[in-house]
């Protein structure tokens, strides 16, 4: 097998730098196959090649391609186009209206392709607008902006919170990370008023406002692996939920905002965690698990599984 010359792997790195801005020097590596230092090299290659990459140092820093590259013409193929809107609706299906900040994007992408490319797009496009979404969870464009700005700057924020039972709350928050996930939205965080690491709905933030106190993310920080197991915990209520299934059996059925799930010695498994809306954990949440299963601890929680089970009980009576 002939070695890989260092211009094929300079013209990659290239390739990683365009698809991927803010790349770190590890990342790069990994995905050239080489060492870090072999990586840096690269990039030094395409600098010497007058190509502007620019490096920046901190938890969110990596290369990234300068302003003054021209980039080759927007091409897609019609089955790309199509998947582009379909994975912009599924994200987000207000994307299909063109005042929209993400629609209005769209559509200047769908007018520049040729009219056959972009034909089968279009027309999803707008069907989709024709048939609204049953039960939007849309966050606000300029809060967003405002959370995505405060991590940059690594200033601290003040903002209104509506809870998942209707209440109203204020938070002072170290804000880390905007992460994605399940469909939603959320604010990584530092907490001031829990002294701990939270998470917060995007959709239901408003009233953003930037503080001058600036802080430091922790340098090992996972947004993804952090969000997963914050999900479940910090809120007013405790739960507590044995399952006699094992435990690989019940996971697929639980989502992680429902708390932790381990296994336990005797078979079964316990799910652990907090709520602020015991109602909708028990009767949303709980209820769409099929197995049996034991209300260990919570008074609130257990009180709503009662309600729930005598709700279902006075329909079929009588």
């Amino acid at each position: 097998m002939s070695e890989i010359s260092p211009t094929a792997r300079a013209l990659r790195a290239l390739d990683l730098l365009q698809g991927r801005p803010g790349i770190t020097a590890t990342e790069l590596a990994q995905r050239l196959g080489v060492t870090e230092r072999a990586a840096r090299r690269y990039v030094a290659i395409l600098r010497e090649a007058d190509i502007p990459v620019e490096s920046t140092r901190g938890p969110y820093g990596g290369y990234r391609l300068g302003r003054g590259l021209r980039l080759p013409p927007l091409v897609f193929s019609a089955t790309e186009a199509l998947g582009l809107v379909m994975a912009a609706l599924d994200s987000q299906h207000a994307v299909a209206d063109p005042d929209d900040p993400v629609g209005s994007a769209l559509g200047k992408i769908l007018r520049v392709l040729p009219t056959n490319v972009a034909r089968q797009a279009v027309m999803l496009r707008e069907t989709a607008r024709t048939v609204p979404e049953r039960a939007p969870v849309k966050p606000d464009p300029a809060v967003t902006s405002d959370l995505v700005a405060a991590v940059a700057a690594q200033r601290r924020l003040r903002f209104g919170y509506r809870t998942a039972a209707g209440n109203a709350r204020t938070f002072e928050v170290d804000p880390w990370s905007v992460v994605v996930r399940y469909g939603r939205w959320y604010l990584l965080c530092h907490s001031h008023h829990a002294d701990a690491l939270r998470t917060f709905r995007v959709d239901r933030i408003s009233g953003v406002t930037l503080l001058e106190e600036t802080f430091d993310v922790p340098a090992d920080l996972d947004p993804a692996a952090a969000l997963e197991a914050n999900l479940g915990q910090g809120w007013e209520y405790d739960t507590h939920v044995t399952f006699e299934a094992p435990l690989a059996e019940v996971r697929p059925w639980i989502r992680p905002v429902m708390g932790e799930l381990r296994e336990l010695p005797g078979g079964g498994c316990e799910l652990v965690g907090t709520t602020s809306n015991a109602e909708a954990y028990a009767g949303e949440w709980l209820a769409g698990v099929p197995f049996a299963f034991t209300v260990v601890g919570g008074a609130e929680l257990r009180a709503a599984v009662a309600e729930v089970g005598a709700r279902l009980t006075r329909a079929v009576s009588g």
